[in-house]
């Protein structure tokens, strides 16, 4: 007996690669705001890195389109994943603090030819609005220049318009329009809520 596997409903999330060169100058990096520390990359804070992304990323719409942030386990396989690649560039991976907590995360990549990727920049609720997202921004692209790279890139969602507006104002182009593809149970059919980003 054979058994029929009916076809799986998909749908498609419009994206966008971005790109920026480090050779013209950078906006200086801000003052965070009072109250709020850096932290730097530690593998002891692998998991504080985890944590953080998950409380960005689960209500959002990036954890519909990837459903590995939209829980703690899948989180932390990512960051596992993301600090043991060869071009995992600590100098631009970066947490920020308000008190004990820890309410921000940015990671940076270099790929094979020299361009340092950013990943999985985000603020968790709460937090937002405050300048944090431009701060890690250019904390993680200030570290890409300091380590030797001379291009930035990253992809954003297409619907994540507060973001979108960050990276033109920072001076990322549009490079490239992509479709990722999700499954029907990996996505919430009802409307996800208003958006309030990652930023």
């Amino acid at each position: 007996m054979t058994a029929i596997i009916a076809p799986t409903s998909v749908t498609y999330f419009k994206r966008y690669r971005m790109e920026l060169d480090l050779v013209a100058p950078l906006p200086p990096l801000p003052a965070l705001p009072e109250g709020f520390a850096w932290a730097p990359w530690e593998e002891r804070l692998l998991e504080m890195h985890a944590d953080v992304k998950y409380q960005c990323f689960r209500n959002e719409l990036d954890g519909v389109v990837f459903p590995n942030l939209s829980n703690r386990a899948g989180c932390t396989r990512l960051m596992r994943e993301i600090s043991s690649r060869p071009g995992f560039r600590a100098d631009s991976t970066w947490l920020i603090a308000h008190g004990e907590t820890y309410v921000a995360t940015v990671q940076g990549v270099a790929d094979r030819i020299g361009n340092g990727g950013i990943q999985n920049l985000g603020v968790i609720p709460g937090y937002r609005g405050r300048g944090l997202g431009l701060a890690l921004l250019l904390q993680a692209l200030h570290g890409f220049r300091r380590t030797g790279l001379a291009r930035a890139t990253l992809e954003v969602t297409a619907q994540n318009e507060t973001a979108i507006r960050l990276y033109r104002q920072i001076g990322f182009r549009f490079r490239k329009t992509l479709y990722k593809v999700a499954e029907a149970d990996s996505y919430r059919l009802e409307p996800i809520g208003a958006p309030h980003w990652n930023l």
